[in-house]
């Protein structure tokens, strides 16, 4: 019998055996770090005995690649389809600035059709300012500029938006006009564009974009849900806020479903290249070919390379939430964080707001800030994102949907109105818990 032999948080590790200082803990069959100091069977684990190894290099595994075997029992959803063929979760209008200089004018078209404005228009589900910081004061060229046109042109052409209007000051490095030109094909009255200093001014492009906001209400409103099959689902996967429970909960319970969705020739994103920093392995060892194996840790050196170049490390992360709902670790957040990704075959490995092209589990190289990582995973084509927390993440994602998933049943019942389904059953026992994609048991 087990005795705790100091308080132990709800969340929380306990040692099952004795430990000697210097040697690695496990968990999930994997190491989360190394001992400070001896460890006994009952002692409390956690930032005060527990730390990262210096090295965890465990990549000498044999290839676990194996093709998906295709389910032979389709499932549905019911979407809107458009005219390329690609399949929206959601129905609204997109008003987006080309340079933080546009980014006034579109909140101001956008909060011009509130739901009372919108209430005889059922199937239109809103009007959405996608704005940002930048866009000028920066070089026309490099890789910061080719990040910001590719994440625009993604949200321009997501199939979630039925309809777009684009606005520019005018002066901006990010010109308007170019953008346009490399927009996908779009009914020719579902796409337009303002240039501020060409339409008169603030007022007046405000007042110029409610109307052609207008013209294609009645349009998009005539728009009806079909039923599709699930492999037109792109599903972002996400977590933030984690705790202790996220790797034996939430977690596992998002990677079954994954594997379902793949099964049906869906798309699942799996990102945060951080916060998969030490269990890359359990991803490579899964790839479909060696050069998907080397791409994903290509990633995983660049960043390597960049925390050092601002003298960070790694495990920089876990943040002061996570930790103080039981992870201690990098390694044991990353541990669980791929969980989310389920077993199945590794398809292929995604620049930030690329465009996913591929079926199956796939990743995209986006930093492990939620709303950051998110806003890649939307520009690369998802159209569904699924949010595992622990803690309480209350981020939303317009113009695609962020079902969150509660990974114990007291934050369920807490913020009942953010979270959408509790995985909390998992850890009280009533419901059976998937096994973690590491293989072991947690």
């Amino acid at each position: 019998m087990l005795v705790a032999r100091q308080p132990i948080p709800s969340g929380h590790k306990i040692a099952l055996r004795p430990v000697l200082a210097s040697q690695r803990v496990r968990k999930y069959g994997q190491t989360i770090g190394v001992a400070t100091q001896a460890i006994e069977p009952g002692d409390y684990v956690h930032v005060h005995n527990l730390d990262m190894p210096a090295t965890n290099a465990e990549h000498n595994v044999q290839n676990l690649y194996v093709p998906t075997v295709f389910s032979r029992e389709p499932t549905t959803f019911d979407g809107y389809v458009r005219a390329n063929g690609r399949v929206g979760t959601r129905n609204y209008i997109g008003v987006i600035s080309s340079v933080n200089c546009s980014a006034t004018v579109c909140k101001h078209i956008a909060n011009a059709f509130s739901s009372e404005r919108l209430k005889d228009l059922p199937n239109v589900d809103g009007v959405v300012a996608i704005t940002h910081g930048s866009g000028c004061g920066m070089g026309a060229q490099g890789e910061g500029m080719d990040i910001l046109k590719r994440t625009l042109r993604g949200y321009a052409d997501h199939a979630n938006f039925a309809g777009v209007l684009l606005i520019g000051l005018g002066c901006e490095v990010n010109q308007l006009a170019p953008l346009m030109d490399e927009l996908g094909d779009r009914p020719a009255q579902l796409k337009a564009s303002l240039v501020i200093q060409e339409a008169g001014g603030t007022r007046e492009t405000v007042q110029r974009g409610i109307a052609q906001v207008e013209a294609m209400l009645p349009i998009i409103n005539g728009l009806r849900r079909s039923t599709v099959a699930a492999s037109h689902l792109c599903v972002g996967l996400q977590c933030g806020g984690s705790d202790g429970y996220s790797g034996i909960s939430a977690n596992p319970a998002l990677g079954a479903a994954v594997d379902l969705l793949v099964r049906q020739g869906g798309t699942a994103i799996l990102s945060e290249t951080p916060e998969i920093y030490g269990a890359e392995h359990l991803l490579t060892a899964r790839a479909a070919s060696t050069a998907i194996a080397e791409k994903l840790m290509q990633r995983i050196h660049w960043w390597e390379a960049y925390v050092r170049h601002n003298q960070g490390d790694m495990n920089n992360n876990p943040s002061p939430g996570n930790k103080a709902g039981g992870i201690t670790t990098i390694l044991e957040k990353s541990l669980g964080a791929v969980a989310k990704a389920g077993t199945s075959g590794l398809m292929g490995v995604y620049a930030y707001a690329e465009t996913v092209d591929a079926h199956g589990l796939v990743f995209m190289d986006t930093p492990g800030y939620d709303p950051v990582s998110a806003t890649g995973q939307v520009a690369g084509g998802a159209n569904l994102i699924c949010f595992t927390t622990g803690r309480g993440s209350t981020y939303g994602c317009k113009p695609t949907p962020s079902l969150k998933i509660a990974t114990h049943t007291a934050l369920f019942q807490r913020m009942e109105l953010d979270m959408d389904f509790n995985a909390g059953g998992i850890v009280d026992g009533l419901e059976s818990s998937p096994r973690p994609a590491s293989g072991c048991s947690a």
